[in-house]
């Protein structure tokens, strides 16, 4: 599902931030990056839970300002729902967030980029490793 759009998760954010230069070379190519509001959540309680407190949110801050970040909403929701009763029949659990962040993947089409391999439990999500 190479559409050249892609939803970033958290690690991925986290990398781009430590300046990683294979995440830094895929963006660098990718013509639509999205950010889900779940991964901004934990990415600001990363950021107050760090030593360096105001750097971080003010990294945070810009960071937001420059990319797209996708709420969820009514949709999201009932994608988060099926996929959660889907990954239970199988009985292969993942944490609530990343099941609201693949929700958003597979609502708007979008291409999920993570390092967390849970994530190809759930069917129908594009899924990334970058």
């Amino acid at each position: 599902m190479m559409s050249g759009k892609y939803l970033l998760d958290t690690n991925i954010v986290i990398a781009l931030f430590a300046e990683d230069a294979i995440v830094i070379n895929y963006l660098s190519k990718a013509a639509h990056v999205f950010i889900p509001s779940i991964v901004i959540g934990e990415l600001y309680y990363g950021a107050y839970n760090s030593h360096r407190t105001e750097q971080n949110l003010s990294q945070l801050r810009s960071f937001t300002r420059e990319n797209t970040i996708i709420p969820c909403n009514e949709l999201t929701a009932q994608y988060y729902g099926q996929i959660k009763y889907d990954l239970k029949k199988k009985g292969r659990p993942i944490p609530e967030n990343d099941l609201w962040i693949a929700a958003l993947g597979k609502q708007y089409g979008i291409t999920l980029v993570s390092r967390d391999t849970h994530f190809s439990n759930i069917d129908e999500l594009g899924l990334e490793t970058w």
